[in-house]
C-alpha cells in the first residue's frame, strides 16, 4: 500500500489577504494551514517526507505541497496512479454547517475556497490530472493525525496521548489512548480555550510574529523572573478538575476583525500588563518577565492535564505532537516530573508533520498494521551524489573547492578548522523531516569560544542576541557534559528537550550554555548519522570534548537549505568560513 499524506490549506493566507486586504502581513499569517509538506509511507515503512518549503523557498508556507509530492514520489519510484491513499491532515467536512449556517459570508467562503474537501481535490486535479482522486481522498481530523504521527512512530505497545496546539478543526487539545494500532480519544478542549493560540497571542504582544516565532519567546523566558506576573497570567487559564480548563480571554474577539487578528485579547493584555511591544522595538526587563510568567504558565497548565489523565488511565507512557510539543523547555518539566516511564515526541511535531500522521493514519486503519518499532532520526528529504554538488560548483565562480577521496580525511580537516575558529557549514546526506537541523543541514562551531554566539547571531544567523545556540555531542558522551541520566540519551537525539550543563562544564561551553545554565541536547548515534557522528568525535580527539554548536543551516527569513545549490549561496551569504558538502570542502575565493 502507497500513501501519500500532505498537510497545509492551500488558499488559507490568499484568500485572507483577498478578503481583509487592509491587514498587516503579520496579520494576513494568523491562519490555519501553514507549513505544508509530504510524506510517503509504504509497507517499508516512512519513505520520504519533506516540507513544501523547503523546495519553494517560502518559509512556513501552506501552499499545496506540489514538490514536496513530486519529491516523495521519485524518492519512493513511483508515479501518481501508483498511489493508493492520499491522506490530508485537515478533515473540516463534519462541521461545514458551522461555517454555512450563518449570515457570516467570509466564513461562507472560506469554507468553500480553504476548508472544504473539494477544495483540496481541486488542487490534487490541477497539479495531477489524469487520475480519479475522490476516491483516493481521505481527510483525517487534525489533532487524529498528529496523534499517529508520534504514537504510530514511537516503538510502544500503549501510551497516553497528548496533543496540543494552537487549534485543529475545532480543537486545541486532545488526550488520547494508543493500543497497538488503534487510538482513542478521551477528551477535547475546544480551540475558544486554547493553551497554544494564549502563547501566540502573548508572541503577538511581545512583538513576534503568531505562528512562528513562539520560540523566540521559549528563549527569552530564562532571562526574567517567572514569578512577577505569573499570577496573573495564571487567572487567565481556570483549570478545571477533569483535567481540562478554559481561558476566558480569548473571548474578547467580537467582529470578523477581532477574531482574525485577536485585537481584542492583545487590547486586554495591554491593559493588565502594560503597551504591547512594537516589533523590533527594544525588549525591556518587563517583557522578559512577562515571558518567563507565560512559559512557567503553560508549563503548569500541561502538568494539570496530564497529572489527571495519568490518575485516570494509569499509563506509564507517554507521546506528544502538535505544535506545543515543539517547546522544549515544557517537554523537559514534563521529563523530570517523573509521571511517565517513556516519553516521545514525534520530531516533525508542528503541522509539517501532520502529513506524516495522517499517511499513517490512513496505512493503518485500511489494515496495513505493523508492530511497533521507534523511528530513528528523520533522514527523509533528499540527498545529492558528488556529481550533482560538482555541478553546483560549476556555477558558481565565487568559491574554490577540494575533493577528498577519503570522506574520513575531510572530517579531520573539518574538525580542525572548527578547533581554530572557523564556522563551517555542513551538508551531508538526506535532509531532515522538520524544523530541526540535526547534522544533515548544519552549521556547526565551537562550542568553547565565548563569542561565538554573539558571532552567529550578528554576522551569520542575523538574529535577536537573546537566543540560544543548541549543542550536538555523542551519544556516548551526553551524560557526561549534561545532566541526563545514563540510558536515557537516546530521548534527546531529536533536540526536543533541554537539559542543564553540568556545572563544572558551564564555563568551558559558553557558546551553547543558556543563562539558565540550561541547553536543548542533541544526542548523537553512530547508527543514526554516521558522517555527523564522526564529525563531532574527531572534534572531541583534537579538543578534548565530543561537541559542537548546531544550528540550522539558513539565515533569518529562509528555510533551511535543501540542495547543494542553495548551500552554496547561503554560505557566501552568511559569509561561512568553510562548506562540507559531500566530500568536497569549498572556501571562498573573495
Amino acid at each position: 500500500m502507497n500513501v501519500i499524506g500532505i498537510s497545509g490549506l492551500h488558499n488559507s493566507v490568499a484568500f485572507k489577504k483577498r478578503e481583509l486586504p487592509h491587514l498587516s502581513v503579520r496579520q494576513h499569517r494568523i491562519a490555519q494551514g501553514l507549513d505544508s509538506a509530504a510524506a510517503l509511507v509504504t509497507e517499508e515503512g516512512v519513505v520520504a517526507a519533506a516540507a513544501e518549503e523547503r523546495f519553494s523557498r517560502e518559509k512556513g508556507t501552506g501552499t499545496f505541497p506540489y514538490h514536496a509530492i513530486q519529491y516523495c514520489l521519485e524518492a519512493g519510484g513511483l508515479t501518481p496512479s501508483d498511489i493508493d491513499y492520499v491522506a490530508h491532515g485537515f478533515s473540516y467536512e463534519p462541521y461545514r454547517s458551522l461555517f454555512e449556517n450563518n449570515e457570516n459570508e467570509f466564513t461562507k467562503k472560506q469554507f468553500s475556497e480553504v476548508y472544504s474537501r473539494e477544495a483540496q481535490l481541486r488542487c490534487l486535479r490541477e497539479r495531477f490530472p489524469f487520475v480519479e482522486w475522490s476516491s483516493k481522498f481521505f481527510p483525517v481530523p487534525h489533532h487524529l493525525a498528529h496523534a499517529a504521527s508520534s504514537f504510530y512512530l514511537s516503538g510502544f505497545e500503549e501510551s497516553l496521548i497528548l496533543i496540543a496546539d494552537g487549534m485543529g478543526e475545532v480543537d486545541s487539545t486532545t488526550i488520547a489512548i494508543g493500543y497497538k494500532n488503534h487510538v482513542k480519544v478521551l477528551s477535547r478542549i475546544r480551540a475558544l480555550h486554547s493553551l497554544g493560540i494564549l502563547y501566540a497571542v502573548f508572541t503577538l504582544y511581545l512583538g513576534f510574529d503568531m505562528g512562528t516565532d513562539e520560540y523566540k519567546v521559549m528563549g527569552l523566558a530564562p532571562y526574567g523572573n517567572s514569578r512577577r506576573y505569573f499570577e496573573q497570567i495564571m487567572d487567565l487559564v481556570h483549570l478545571q478538575q477533569n483535567g481540562t480548563y478554559t481561558i476566558a480571554v480569548l473571548f474578547q474577539n467580537k467582529t470578523l476583525e477581532e477574531k482574525e487578528t485577536y485585537a481584542g485579547t492583545l487590547e486586554l493584555l495591554a491593559e493588565r500588563f502594560g503597551p504591547s511591544r512594537a516589533p523590533g522595538a527594544e525588549l525591556t526587563q518587563r517583557h522578559m518577565d512577562i515571558a518567563a510568567g507565560l512559559q512557567l504558565v503553560l508549563q503548569a497548565s500541561l502538568l494539570h492535564i496530564l497529572r489527571h489523565f495519568k490518575r485516570e488511565t494509569s499509563q506509564k507512557n507517554l507521546c506528544m505532537a502538535g505544535g506545543v510539543a515543539l517547546n522544549c523547555t515544557a517537554n523537559a518539566v514534563i521529563k523530570r516530573s517523573r509521571m511517565f516511564k517513556n516519553l516521545f515526541i514525534q520530531p516533525a511535531a508542528g503541522d509539517d508533520g501532520s502529513a506524516l500522521g495522517a499517511a499513517l493514519y490512513v496505512q493503518r486503519t485500511h489494515g496495513a498494521c505493523s508492530g511497533p518499532r521507534r523511528m530513528r532520526l528523520p533522514l527523509w528529504g533528499p540527498s545529492f551524489n558528488d556529481s550533482t554538488i560538482r555541478c553546483a560548483l560549476d556555477k558558481n565562480r565565487n568559491c574554490g573547492f577540494t575533493y577528498f577521496h577519503s570522506f574520513d580525511d575531510l572530517v579531520r580537516i573539518v574538525a580542525k578548522r572548527i578547533n581554530q575558529g572557523q564556522i563551517v557549514g555542513w551538508f551531508q546526506g538526506r535532509m531532515e523531516f522538520g524544523p530541526r537541523a540535526l547534522g544533515s543541514r548544519s552549521i556547526v562551531a565551537d562550542p568553547r569560544d565565548p563569542g561565538m554566539r554573539d558571532r552567529i547571531n550578528a554576522l551569520v544567523k542575523k538574529r535577536e542576541a537573546f537566543r540560544p545556540f543548541a549543542p550536538a555531542v555523542t551519544i556516548e558522551a551526553a551524560s557526561h557534559y549534561f545532566e541526563i541520566e545514563k540510558g536515557d540519551e537516546a530521548t534527546y537525539a531529536y533536540m526536543l528537550f533541554v537539559a542543564q550543563v553540568r556545572e563544572q562544564y558551564r564555563q568551558q561551553f559558553p557558546s551553547i550554555t543558556h543563562v539558565d545554565g540550561s541547553a536543548r541536547v542533541q544526542a548523537v548515534a553512530k547508527q543514526d548519522n554516521a558522517a555527523f557522528w564522526s564529525l563531532l568525535t574527531i572534534f572531541g580527539e583534537i579538543s578534548g570534548a565530543p561537541i559542537l554548536l548546531n544550528t540550522s543551516f539558513n539565515v533569518r527569513g529562509q528555510p533551511i537549505v535543501c540542495t547543494p545549490l542553495e548551500a552554496m549561496d547561503t554560505f557566501l551569504l552568511a559569509q561561512l568560513d568553510a562548506l562540507a558538502i559531500g566530500n568536497y570542502l569549498i572556501v571562498r575565493t573573495n
